[in-house]
Formats: structure tokens, C-alpha cells, sequence
């Protein structure tokens, strides 16, 4: 079987995709009514008047915590197909040679914990 053959589901199921999202977007904004007034623009305040903007500035520290929980929580999701993959591994090549790339895997990332945590980062002041 050719690979041009091979793979031709998988791409009209992607080209499919794409076709219903962007007809999932591009509909309701065509067809849809337009009635912008200044009560769309104001925050939604459970019915309350609000007091204050609440396009306000936060703290960069919210954005490190965030950032640093995106980052690994990332790398603790490549840790599931590896441990999926982990039996196979091991019953062909042995234990130990199926350990050595997350082994290195988890010290870049131990190592970025330690400098995070050396730099203050995680430090809630």
C-alpha cells in the first residue's frame, strides 16, 4: 500500500476538521444579529453596579505561577506515553536502557525546578 494511500484518511479527516471549526466560527458571526450597545461593553457583575474597572493590572507574579504551572505541567504529560511505552521497552531492551532517556528527561527538569526555586520564583511574597 502506498503511503500517499495510507494516510489519506487520516487527511480528510483533518481537512474535515478544519471545515466544520471554521464553519463552526465563521456561521454564527455572519448570519448572527449585530446589536452592539454599551451595556455589552461593561463586565458582568451578578446584577450589581459596578464600582470600579475591572480592566485593572495584576501582578507579574500571577503570570510566573501560571507560566511555570503550564511548563510543568507539559512535561508531567509526557510522562504518560513513556510509562505506557514502558513494558514493551523493558521486555526488549531491558530496564535499565528503557530508564536512561526519562532519567535524563526528569534531571533537565529537576534542574529547572532547582534554579526556579534559587531565583525566588516560587516564593509567594
Amino acid at each position: 500500500m502506498p503511503v500517499a494511500e495510507a494516510y489519506f484518511p487520516l487527511l480528510l479527516f483533518v481537512l474535515i476538521s478544519v471545515v466544520f471549526a471554521f464553519i463552526a466560527v465563521a456561521l454564527p458571526s455572519m448570519l448572527g444579529p449585530r446589536r452592539n450597545n454599551n451595556q455589552k461593553l461593561e463586565p458582568y457583575e451578578s446584577g450589581m453596579i459596578p464600582f470600579a474597572d475591572a480592566r485593572r493590572r495584576f501582578p507579574v507574579k500571577y503570570y510566573l505561577i501560571a507560566m511555570l504551572f503550564i511548563l510543568f505541567d507539559i512535561e508531567v504529560i509526557f510522562l504518560y506515553p513513556w510509562a505506557g511505552t514502558l513494558l514493551p521497552l523493558r521486555d526488549t531492551f531491558g530496564a535499565g536502557v528503557a530508564l536512561i532517556p526519562i532519567g535524563i528527561f526528569l534531571l533537565i527538569l529537576i534542574i529547572g525546578l532547582v534554579y526556579e526555586w534559587s531565583k525566588g520564583a516560587l516564593d509567594w511574597e
